[in-house]
């Protein structure tokens, strides 16, 4: 066998058999329920729309230009339409394969980052498929393991290999441009610092400043012209409100929060130390193992390549993601491959220099043991405190009814746990991912009854056949548009005296509410009525609802609401 032969089957090997396990897993997680309102079925409108009015430039939602995001995973997933047709069974195998991806790519930068610990390569991959947050957020389909895929790929460029120092660099602006095109210019924030602060852990860099810095800035121009090279079109095809929207208020509106605009962004402000907060659940469960802290404490000078790599990312990166206005625990997703690099380096180094710390056990994984014992003792006890009334949380009564099979589950991830010897690491992983899973088909059978929208949408899809007009009360986030193959708008209700009119205009149209409460109203006079959350979506014929909101008495229904499930007897109303 040739060496490039040997090389090839070598790294084929390597991947077994964390990517089987995590593609049967997370396909089995993804298609437990349908897609999630309202992240997957915000995405899967806009691809909707694009698709069913051939706007291949501009996304579209609800009828208007969508300058919230940009192109490319839209346009991924109409290649998967053309072939296999419209469903969402291809956007949900889409995102699976960008997880698989996404820890591939990890898999090969802990190699070329950590060439002399290659139990780092072996251990990265294991540690991001078990963080419990990446993995179910995983299952939406949305842009972030795809911009992960981009942010990796390309910080992959600038790694040295047996072979060649250099970046490559025109790959580099490539992956860039990919990263533009998946979610804007956060893409550079994302990999910026790496760059920027090359010569720290790169010794190319080192010895060559000047052509690191001047290609790097070529690449990224590239980058640009590539975004540059739709937005520009996009812009004019869409209209002067979306183009302004698109290349300013967009981005802006994100970064500073007070910046004036004529729509409200999904901006999501938040305090500056909001993300140091949740650090520690977001890199659940390896935040709870002991012997990551003691790891990361003994780190002395001098640190290598990789170690250096990962804390020049990391670091910068969330103190310049603190500092911008609006947060979400999943705009830190790209970095999360680089969390682990710098957890597994550090357990790598512990390994080789302190040998006793490394096989304590009371540095091991027995807290997350005791932890796993303690939740399945809360979920046997769940049915018992739902039945006494001694709990009063929707949540937690719907989970009542499953919670002690679960518990069992629960119990041997925590008896694992609490096993010693080698294999540490994996026994984690594998029980931070089992018990991800386990969650989230507790949360499929307890409660996605009420994140599912099919009884809404089956009627609001039969009203548009039939034409008639179709309202929502509020800001509507597309929820029903791809489920409901809805070819018209909805329109949306901002005020009373929009209602009004909006009943005049149509006096057979149908008008979507979104209360917390109901009222007795709602269960007399309202058509359907379904749980949404912790609150309801009531949907009411618009003459009805005008009849009731301008204080008349309106006329008795033919028949009373129907209510998935019979929740007024569970949950009661508001006078």
């Amino acid at each position: 066998m040739s060496t490039h032969s040997f090389r090839r089957s070598e790294d084929l090997r390597s991947l077994w058999p964390w990517l089987p396990l995590w593609t049967a897993v997370a396909l089995l997680a993804i298609f437990s329920h349908g897609p999630m309102p309202l992240y997957s079925t915000r995405t899967l409108a806009v691809a909707w729309e694009m698709w069913r009015d051939h706007h291949w430039l501009v996304p579209y939602i609800n009828g208007e230009p969508y300058s919230e995001k940009v192109p490319l995973l839209f346009w991924l997933i109409h290649a998967g339409w053309f072939v296999f047709g419209v469903s969402d069974v291809w956007p949900r195998i889409l995102e699976v394969i960008f997880g698989g991806v996404q820890l591939v790519l990890l898999s090969v930068l802990a190699r070329r980052l950590f060439p002399e610990r290659p139990w780092v390569a072996k251990a990265a991959p294991w540690m991001l498929l078990a963080l419990s947050y990446a993995f179910l957020f995983g299952l939406q389909v949305m842009y972030e393991v795809l911009l992960a895929d981009c942010v990796l790929a390309a910080l992959l460029c600038l790694t040295p290999t047996p072979r060649r120092a250099e970046p490559r660099w025109l790959l580099f602006g490539l992956l860039i441009g990919a990263g533009l095109l998946t979610k804007g210019p956060v893409m550079l924030l994302h990999i910026v610092f790496p760059w920027l602060l090359g010569p720290l852990w790169n010794d190319w860099a080192r010895d060559h400043r000047a052509r690191w810095y001047q290609r790097g800035v070529l690449a990224m121009l590239l980058g640009f012209a590539m975004l540059v090279a739709w937005a520009i079109p996009a812009g004019f095809s869409g209209g002067e409100a979306y183009r302004h929207r698109l290349f300013f208020t967009q981005t802006a509106g994100r970064v500073v929060n007070g910046i004036q605009h004529d729509e409200p962004l999904q901006s999501h402000p938040q305090w500056f130390g909001w993300y140091f907060v949740w650090l520690p659940m977001l890199l659940f469960p390896f935040s709870a193992w002991p012997r990551v802290w003691v790891a990361l404490g003994t780190l002395r000078k001098p640190l290598d390549n990789g170690l250096r790599f990962a804390l020049c990312w990391l670091l910068p990166s969330l103190v310049l993601f603190s500092l911008i206005s609006g947060k979400q625990w999943y705009y830190l997703l790209p970095e999360f491959g680089g969390w682990t690099l710098l957890l597994a380096g550090a357990i790598a180094v512990l390994r080789e220099r302190r040998v006793a710390l490394a096989e304590n056990y009371w540095l091991g994984s027995w807290p997350l043991g005791i932890g796993g014992i303690v939740l399945a003792g809360a979920l046997f006890a769940l049915p018992y405190l739902a039945a006494g009334h001694q709990l009063h949380d929707e949540w937690i009564n719907g989970a009542a009814p499953y919670s002690r099979t679960f518990s069992v589950v629960f119990l041997l991830l925590g008896c694992l746990l609490l096993l010693r010897g080698r294999g540490e690491m994996r026994r984690i992983a594998v029980a931070g991912l089992a018990g991800a899973l386990a969650l989230n088909t507790l949360f499929t059978l307890t409660l996605w009854h009420k994140y599912d929208l099919s009884p809404t949408t089956a009627l609001v899809s039969a009203a548009e056949a039939d034409h008639h007009a179709i309202a929502f009360e509020g800001s509507y986030d597309g929820q029903f548009h791809f489920a409901g193959q809805l070819t018209t708008s909805i329109t949306e209700l901002h005020d009373g005296q929009a209602l009004q009119d909006f009943a005049k205009s149509h006096p057979d149209g149908l008008i979507i509410t979104h209360p917390d409460k109901l009222s007795a109203s709602d269960l007399r006079y309202a058509l359907q009525i379904q749980p949404f959350r912790s609150s309801w979506l009531v949907v009411w014929s618009a003459p009805t609802l005008a009849d009731l909101r301008a204080h008349r008495t309106p006329a008795e229904p033919a028949q009373p609401p129907r209510v998935f499930p019979a929740a007024h007897a569970q949950y009661g109303t508001q006078q």
